[in-house]
Formats: structure tokens, C-alpha cells, sequence
């Protein structure tokens, strides 16, 4: 019997996973992916890693008959990302679908004394989570002997059911908040987007006075310019390099984003100064960024375009109002037509332009909501932790015998 790292309760044993096993640890079946179905379902890490399987969203593979009965999948068996997601583990539960499992998972069947739900509720645990840590470390995957290693606390058979129904219990209440809460964020962006929607009027609808509708290219103080094309450095050799993936979460983290090397003619012509606007030129069509500070030297790489408006115009309305659903609409078909939008397509938005008065008074309108909404999301990004702590917190006191 192993020794583990605290004392359980009486009837209860620690054990290594290879231990428990019916049968020895098996690797996946190697098999390009197909969309059709020219043979079963070819289960990978990407369809385990959400905890859940959308069988629908399963390929197929081509797999011989005598192959097919060695990789077959069955309710109860345990597999393992090797790979990329180090202690994803899966439970399959029900096999909808003629099955077999990919080359990067690893599979394991237990003995019929040890109930699967139970292990892969274990395999959740944070001081089992922690296991898994050193294994991905040493190497870039996990391997079968790694797995057979993972120390277990193991009760009876009746207390593995309990522990099991209990915890499904417990489970399925924090499910529902974690519903509500899930919910209240589709509510909160709802609210937002309603909100644009009112403030800022849809193309064809009457203007208030004052107000007229412009083409993006007619208020700018001069051509888009599309970024700088350089490698990225980790080390400090030059400016800042701000990149799409540094801006489609619509807030830049500057001390996350990599430098550049650049000659000091080529500077000039790229460098940010608060104003700018940027546009992502391909992968997140739609995404945008005002640029309202710059703590950093920096500049803009080749995938993203810049925009710098006239006087007249308040950078921070027309951000704002390229996030207007309205607005939104108009990136679908510039983006649908070709793999990435260009300096041209973004000058022909249309965009409803009141009065500089009128602009500064809606903007402070606007942020004045997106403080409130902003102090929401917050409070749910609190509480999606807290129910993240709970359900650590159940798993751990289930496996000290304490549930």
C-alpha cells in the first residue's frame, strides 16, 4: 500500500493508478480527421479539454475492422490528454456514436472494484491536479507510466457510490449557479449592445439636427496606414510591437506585449500617440482599439490599420460607435468577401456623426454606463471564482473522507 500526503479515513486506502488498472494503459489510434463519415468517430483533445463532448462536432476517421475493435470506445473508460492540456482527463459516460480515440489521448479501464466516476471525480481533486504538474514539466507530454503513477485515495466500494452521489449533488447545484450566472453575462453585454443600439441611429433612420452620416474615409485627417513588419522579441531591443492578439480583448496589457527592432526613419512614421484608432485586419474582422495612452515607445504590426481622425471629429465617439451593432453588421460582409479587410473597405463605414458638443456628450454618457457595466462583470468574475474555490473546496474535503 502507498503512503500518501495525509491520513484517511479507516477502510481507506492510498494506491498508484496502475494499481487499479483492469488492463494495461492503451495510446490512441493514429488517423487523419475527415468531416464526413467514412468510418467512426476519431475522439481527440480538442473535443475533451471543455470537460464536455459535443459528439456532433466529432470527425470520423478511416480505421480497419480488427483495428476498430482494438480502439473502440465504452462507457467507463478514463482517458488522458498526453499533450498540450496536462490533466485533462475525460469520463466517457455514454458512446452515442460508433468510437474510437485519437493518438494523443491515452485510455484506461479500471477494475471492476473501483467505479470510474469515482476516479475521474479524484482526477479533479487539487492535490491529484498537482500531480500532474511535475509530469507535463519534465517532458512536453505525459506517458503511460507517468499516469500508472498518479496516487489515489481509495475507500470501499459503498463509500466510492456515496462519495460519488454526493458529490453529484453538490454538483449539480453549483452547475445552476454557474447557468445564472453564465445568463447574467449574456445579460450584461445584451444591455450593452441595447444601449449602443439606442444611442446611435441605424442606416435609412432620420438624423436628429444637426446630426449627418458620413463615410469613416470623409473624417480623416489622413490615409490609413497599415503597420510595421518585424519579428517579435521577448527582450527589450527596440520599441513596443502592438499586435491583433494584443488588442481583440479590447484592452491592451502593455507589459505583455513584445518589442520590435526599428530604424529611427521607420519609428517615426510608426509610432502610437493616443488618438489612434485600430483596426484588425484579418482573423478578428470587427476588432478595434483607441489608443488611449501610451506608456511605451511603440508601434503597430502589419496586421492591424491605423486611422487618425480630424479635429472635429472625438476619436473616442467614433470607437465607440464601431462597436454599435449597427456598425458591426458592416464588418460581415467586408470580411466575408476576402480573408481579411483592407485599408479601402474600412474607409466606406458608415457612421452617424452629430455635432463635437453633441460627440463629447454621448461619450461621456457612454463610459459613464460602460463604469457601471464594467463593475458588474466584476462582481460575476468574483463569483464564477468563488464557485470555482467551492468546487475545489467539495472535492477536496470528498477525498479526506470529511463529505
Amino acid at each position: 500500500m502507498a503512503e500518501g500526503p495525509y491520513k484517511l479515513p479507516d477502510g481507506w486506502r492510498w494506491v498508484r493508478l496502475g494499481e487499479v488498472l483492469a488492463e494495461k494503459p492503451q495510446y490512441g489510434y493514429t488517423s487523419p480527421a475527415f468531416s464526413e463519415p467514412v468510418g467512426p468517430k476519431l475522439l481527440r483533445i480538442s473535443d475533451i479539454t471543455s470537460g464536455v463532448i459535443v459528439w456532433e462536432n466529432v470527425p470520423y476517421c478511416k480505421i480497419a475492422p480488427q483495428a476498430l475493435s482494438r480502439y473502440r470506445l465504452r462507457p467507463g473508460d478514463l482517458l488522458f490528454a498526453r499533450s498540450g492540456s496536462v490533466g485533462a482527463t475525460i469520463l466517457i459516460k455514454e458512446v452515442p456514436y460508433e468510437s474510437v480515440f485519437a493518438s494523443y489521448l491515452i485510455r484506461v479501464r479500471l477494475r471492476t472494484e473501483v467505479l470510474p466516476e469515482f476516479v475521474s471525480l479524484v482526477l479533479r481533486a487539487p492535490f491529484c491536479q498537482k500531480q500532474f504538474i511535475p509530469l507535463g514539466a519534465a517532458q512536453k507530454n505525459i506517458n503511460a507510466r507517468a499516469i500508472q503513477q498518479i496516487l489515489l485515495p481509495l475507500p470501499p466500494l459503498s463509500e466510492q457510490r456515496r462519495i460519488v452521489a454526493r458529490i453529484e449533488e453538490l454538483m449539480g447545484r453549483l452547475r445552476e449557479a454557474k447557468r445564472l450566472r453564465e445568463e447574467a453575462q449574456r445579460a450584461t453585454e445584451r444591455l450593452w449592445q441595447a444601449v449602443l443600439a439606442e444611442t446611435f441611429p441605424n442606416p435609412g433612420s432620420e438624423l436628429p439636427d444637426g446630426w449627418r452620416w458620413v463615410r469613416l474615409g470623409e473624417v480623416l485627417a489622413e490615409k490609413p496606414q497599415y503597420g510595421y513588419t518585424s519579428p517579435a522579441f521577448s527582450e527589450p531591443v527596440g520599441p513596443k510591437l502592438l499586435r491583433i492578439s494584443d488588442i481583440t480583448s479590447g484592452v491592451i496589457v502593455w507589459e505583455n506585449v513584445p518589442y520590435c527592432k526599428i530604424a529611427p526613419q521607420a519609428l517615426s512614421r510608426y509610432r502610437l500617440r493616443p488618438g489612434d484608432l485600430l483596426f484588425a485586419r484579418s482573423g478578428s474582422v470587427g476588432a478595434t482599439i483607441l489608443i488611449k495612452e501610451v506608456p511605451y515607445e511603440s508601434v503597430f504590426a502589419s496586421y492591424l490599420i491605423r486611422v487618425r481622425l480630424r479635429t472635429e471629429v472625438l476619436p473616442e465617439f467614433v470607437s465607440l460607435v464601431l462597436r454599435a451593432p449597427f456598425c458591426q453588421k458592416q464588418f460581415i460582409p467586408l470580411g466575408a468577401a476576402q480573408k481579411n479587410i483592407n485599408a479601402r473597405a474600412i474607409q466606406q463605414i458608415l457612421l452617424p456623426l452629430p455635432p463635437l458638443s453633441e460627440q463629447r456628450r454621448i461619450v461621456e454618457h457612454l463610459e459613464a454606463v460602460q463604469e457601471r457595466i464594467q463593475a458588474v462583470k466584476e462582481k460575476q468574475a468574483a463569483t464564477e471564482a468563488e464557485l470555482k474555490r467551492l468546487e475545489q473546496a467539495i472535492l477536496e474535503k470528498a477525498f479526506r473522507g470529511e463529505l
